[in-house]
Order: structure tokens, then sequence, then C-alpha cells
């Protein structure tokens, strides 16, 4: 199954590919191919991730050595990627303006 991001994603990622090489550069090459595994995992296998109670149709794969969660929703014949958080932070349905935390700051 293909898989896509949405705008709000890529901004996500590219927030976080950010904050990692100005704060952990010598883990990018590998956080991206975490990040790489997740995708075809999900394109392989979308249903195989949990659901999020709270919001039928999307579920959540945690990036496990690394700090964050990968949303995402089955439409039709494609994966598409809604959002990736850092753990810490609330889900991205319950934000609102004042969460001003960076992608690795806690709330």
């Amino acid at each position: 199954m293909r898989v896509v991001y949405t705008d709000e994603a890529l901004a996500d990622l590219d927030e976080i590919l950010e904050y990692i090489t100005a704060h952990y550069p010598a883990i990018y090459a590998r956080f991206e191919r975490r990040l790489r595994l997740i995708e075809a995992r999900i394109g392989s296998w979308p249903e195989s991730a949990r659901m999020v109670a709270e919001h039928r149709g999307i579920r959540v794969v945690p990036f496990i050595r690394y700090p964050y969660k990968l949303f995402y929703r089955v439409e039709n014949d494609r994966v598409e990627i809604l959002h990736i958080h850092h753990a810490a932070r609330r889900a991205p349905w319950e934000q609102n303006d004042e969460d001003a935390a960076g992608p690795g700051a806690e709330d």
C-alpha cells in the first residue's frame, strides 16, 4: 500500500529533523532509518498498529528507540501519515495555542 504524508505530518517531520540536527546530529541517520522501517511496516501491514481509542480509524506507531509517535489512517488504497509527535506532548487533536513546546520539549 502506498504511504503518503499530509502537509501537517511533513511540517512535524521538518521540525523534528531540525531539532535532531541541532541537538543530536549523531542519531539523524538512525532516526531516518527507523522512520523508513515504520513506513515499510505500515505500508505492508496497515492494520498492524494499535488504534487510538478516542479517534476511530486512527492508528499510532511508537518509534521505540526515540520518543516519537507516528499517527496515521488507512484511506482506500493508501496509508496517510497524519502527524509525528514527541511522546511527551499532547496528541495532535489535543493541541491548543498554549502548546508552544518544541519537538524535543516536554509538556
